[in-house]
């Protein structure tokens, strides 16, 4: 990484992947897959493959896209369950911010 705070734009690309490739708690996916249907293939498995990066690498290519093809048409499902994981995660946040407010009644009072 570069050091000193006059370089940031050096880091963005790598602040972006991590922002990107983490989970949210809140939709239960992360960014990236939601808008692309797979998991991204982060630079350190181009190097160093892992089990998926070999996998489809011995796969032809009508088979690679099909099998892409078909992760296309989850995209949606994928996109439905992450708004319906985000809307439970809302209905527990405000259960629990509501389980600490204390209802108090308010007295108008007139000075005249």
């Amino acid at each position: 990484m570069v050091e000193g705070s006059r370089k940031w734009h050096e880091k963005l690309p790598f602040a972006l992947l991590g922002y990107r490739t983490t989970v949210r708690t809140s939709v239960g996916a992360t960014p990236y897959s939601l808008v692309y249907g797979t998991e991204v293939v982060i630079p350190a498995e181009v190097e160093i493959p892992s089990l998926r990066i070999v996998a489809e690498a011995k796969i032809e290519d009508d088979e690679w896209v099909k099998t892409r093809l078909k992760q296309l048409s989850l995209i949606d499902e994928k996109r439905l369950a992450a708004v319906c994981h985000g809307q439970l995660y809302q209905k527990r946040m405000a259960r629990a911010y509501n389980k600490n407010v204390r209802p108090k009644s308010l007295k108008w009072v007139s000075k005249y």
